[in-house]
Parts: C-alpha cells; sequence; structure tokens
C-alpha cells in the first residue's frame, strides 16, 4: 500500500470517534500521525484492545480502506513499513499493530474531549460544505434529509442486519469452539453464570457509561475484581474499558493473544522435535493437553507474566512477545492452533484472572458472551443499544456520504444539488447490495 493511493476514509473506523465534530476527527488524524515514530519493537509489542484486533480474529480486507486512509494521510508510515515488513513481520501482522495504536490514539482523544452539550443543535442543511466536513453533523444531517424515506430505512437496515450478521458468524465460530472443548472435557457444558447487568447506550457518552460500570461495581475494586464486559460491534465495548482502565485502581485489561501465540509457538516446537508435520491432525487432545502444561501464570521478576517451559523453551511471554512469538512460524499457524484450543485457552485466562483478583488487581475481561460464560465474576455487564437501528443509521449514511462526494467536490458548489446526489447514491447502493 503506497502514499500515492487515495480514499475519501477514514484511517480508523468512525465508530471508534462516535458523533465527532470536525475539530475532534482533525484532533484525532494528528494524534495518529505519531504512530509513524514509534520505534519498531515498541511498535510491534502493542496489544489488542479489540477483539476483533486480536491476531486469531484479525481481518485485514475488513481495514483495507482505512490503511490506504492512514498511508495518505501520514507519508511517515512507509519508512515504518520498510523497516518491519518483511523483515520482521507480514504486511497484515504490521496493520493489525497499526489500528491497535490508531484505537488506543483515538481513545485517548476521546478522553480528552469536552462533555457533549446538554441539549443537541439541530442539523445543518445540507450543503457541499456540510458533506465535506465527514464528521456527526453530516451523519446526522443525511440522516435527517432522509426522515420518512422508505429506501433509507431499508438501507440503514440493511447495515444494521450486516453488522448483526457478522457478529453472529463471529459468535457461532466461538460457539463451534466451545463446544469442542465441551466435547474434549476441557469445558463444562453449562458453566453457572452470574446475574448480569445490562447498560443502555443510547445518547450516553463513554464516560457516563464507565462511570455507570463503576456506581454499580461499589467497593469492590478496592479490593480487586474482575469486571466480564461484553456487548455487540458498535456498543462502544473497547472504548468503555479504555475509560474503565484511566479511573479504576490497579486496573489492567487481559488479552488471548499471546496464549494463542505461545500455545502455536508450543505445538511448531514439538514438531520440529519430533519430526512431525505441523497440521489441524496433530492437534489432538493428548497433544494439546502436554501444550497447556507447558504455560504458567504468575509472578515473574516482580509482575505478571506467562512462563513457558518445555520442549527446549524457556521463556517468559513479556520478554518474547515482539521477537519469537512475532516469527512466521508462529504467526502464520496461530489460526489453526486457536480453532482447536479455544477452551483451553479460555480456562487459562480464567484462572489468570482470579489470580491477579486475588492479589488486589482489577482485571478488565472484554468480548464474547460465548467465551465471557467460563470466567466466574459477580460483576458482568452487557452494553446494548435499545435502539439498534442507529447503528444502521449511521453506518448507512457514511456509505452515502463517501459515495456521494466525490462527484460532489466536482460540481458547482453554488449549484450542487446535494440531496439529489445523496437520492443518487443510495438509489446506487442499494441497487447492488
Amino acid at each position: 500500500m503506497g502514499a500515492t493511493e487515495s480514499t475519501n476514509a477514514l484511517p480508523f473506523p468512525s465508530e471508534w470517534l462516535p458523533d465527532a465534530t470536525a475539530e475532534q476527527i482533525a484532533r484525532a488524524l494528528d494524534a495518529l500521525r505519531a504512530i509513524s515514530a514509534i520505534e519498531p519493537d515498541r511498535f510491534l509489542s502493542v496489544r489488542a484492545p479489540l477483539p476483533s484486533l486480536e491476531d486469531t480474529s484479525w481481518e485485514l480486507s475488513d481495514f483495507k480502506q482505512h490503511a490506504l486512509a492512514a498511508v495518505a494521510a501520514d507519508i511517515g508510515l512507509n519508512r515504518l513499513v520498510y523497516k518491519t515488513v518483511p523483515k520482521r513481520v507480514p504486511e497484515s501482522e504490521f496493520w493489525r499493530c497499526f489500528f491497535c495504536w490508531a484505537h488506543i490514539t483515538v481513545t485517548q482523544v476521546v478522553q480528552t474531549l469536552p462533555p457533549a452539550a446538554a441539549a443537541a443543535a439541530p442539523p445543518p442543511p445540507l450543503s457541499l460544505a456540510v458533506i465535506e466536513a465527514g464528521d456527526s453533523a453530516t451523519t446526522t444531517a443525511i440522516i435527517s434529509a432522509f426522515a420518512g424515506s422508505a429506501a433509507f430505512k431499508a438501507f440503514a437496515q440493511a447495515e444494521m442486519e450486516d453488522i448483526l450478521r457478522r457478529d453472529a458468524e463471529d459468535g457461532d465460530k466461538l460457539a463451534a469452539g466451545i463446544a469442542m472443548a465441551v466435547e474434549k472435557g476441557v469445558l463444562q457444558a453449562d458453566p453457572p453464570v452470574e446475574p448480569l447487568t445490562k447498560v443502555d447506550v443510547l445518547g450516553k457518552t463513554a464516560d457516563a457509561v464507565a462511570q455507570e460500570i463503576v456506581a454499580a461495581l461499589g467497593s469492590a475494586p478496592s479490593a480487586g475484581c474482575v469486571v466480564v464486559l461484553q456487548g455487540l460491534s458498535g456498543t462502544g465495548k473497547g472504548t468503555t474499558v479504555a475509560k474503565l482502565q484511566s479511573v479504576l485502581p490497579r486496573c489492567t485489561s487481559w488479552s488471548n493473544g499471546n496464549v494463542f501465540r505461545a500455545l502455536t509457538l508450543l505445538a511448531v516446537t514439538k514438531c520440529e522435535l519430533e519430526g512431525l508435520t505441523f497440521g489441524a491432525n496433530v492437534l489432538t487432545p493428548p497433544f494439546l493437553a502436554e501444550l497447556v502444561g507447558c504455560l504458567s501464570f504468575g509472578k515473574y521478576k516482580g509482575a505478571f507474566d506467562i512462563a513457558i517451559e518445555g520442549h527446549g523453551l524457556s521463556l517468559l511471554v513479556s520478554e518474547v512477545a515482539n521477537t519469537i512469538l512475532k516469527e512466521p512460524k508462529v504467526g502464520k499457524n496461530i489460526p489453526t492452533v486457536a480453532k482447536m484450543t479455544q477452551g483451553e485457552v479460555v480456562g487459562f485466562a480464567a484462572a489468570a484472572a482470579e489470580a491477579m483478583r486475588a492479589d488486589g488487581m482489577n482485571v478488565l475481561m472484554e468480548g464474547r458472551e460465548q467465551t465471557l460464560n467460563y470466567v466466574r465474576s459477580p460483576h458482568r455487564f452487557e452494553l446494548v443499544l435499545s435502539e439498534p437501528l442507529t447503528i444502521g443509521e449511521r453506518r448507512a449514511a457514511q456509505r452515502l456520504m463517501g459515495a456521494a462526494l466525490e462527484a460532489l467536490q466536482k460540481a458547482d458548489a453554488a449549484t450542487a444539488d446535494v440531496k439529489a446526489t445523496l437520492d443518487s447514491a443510495l438509489a446506487k447502493l442499494t441497487a447492488t447490495s
């Protein structure tokens, strides 16, 4: 991906900075330019702040337009690419790390934004300037302009259903892994799940959502607790986790990524030592049980870490996360191992979270219901949106904006018929969807 390629997309998903003004987007874009100056070792060692950015579920194709926009916005990224691809990691892993940093950066921008005004201003009238702004006022104006439009409502409904479909597909994949673990005897079929508190995020800021959760936790954080947070895409789980991590004492968020990498390293190494051809067929229950036995979680050198001991390996994950665990033989085989070890990793994560809680830490476990049901905690929350069509309307408005922008920029600003151009874009998008 070179700097000569162009796109009208932002260098990050718009839902990472919801309801943003043009000024806020500009601040985020300025902050993102600092990523290219990060040293390669630190850049590659970033932890995934969202499940979709874990290397076990990462899909570059979902972020391609944002990656093109990132390169176009900061030519310095090319230098970082040259330092790391393919010498250190494949291109897909580079962009996964970039978007991990992008989410962290955008979240920090969100945390510094002033509180929203109590009363929302009426949407501005459609104009070329409003469309070019590409901010929350743009989506609000488009949604308002299409109020009462059956075609737009149907398009928004389809966008919402697409988001829900992807969530369901991800859930089905996890459920299949859990079912496999139950069959192997690694997990029980119906774990006892504590009561769940639902938090409606409609019309609330991330600060308000986080404070609602903190209030529900009461005095638990003073002694340490495990906080389970689940919810559909678009409900703001990642932003909420970042907010909670900034306000709770001795707080950390858990990621399964390095556990999968450690198991993959062990699996590949064992195959090399025993002359076996690596593949799903060798990942039998006894084989995997032995690998899991090579991992232990606890305090090493004064800090919690994962130790790898076995098959000639004696490593601490924190010390090799950016080197050995990023080697191609590990990266290319993670999907195979992850598919077969969902249950093992869920069990390991639950035990690690409990160990940190017992030490007085507050542990944030964010993800899908299918796996989080195996984490024991009385502090369980689900972010919900009482009007889910809102997500679809925003996505639909963003797609209309992108489709219409190029045509509008070629038109005379004084005579441009913005609504007619958006109508045309809607017709084309609905005809091909």
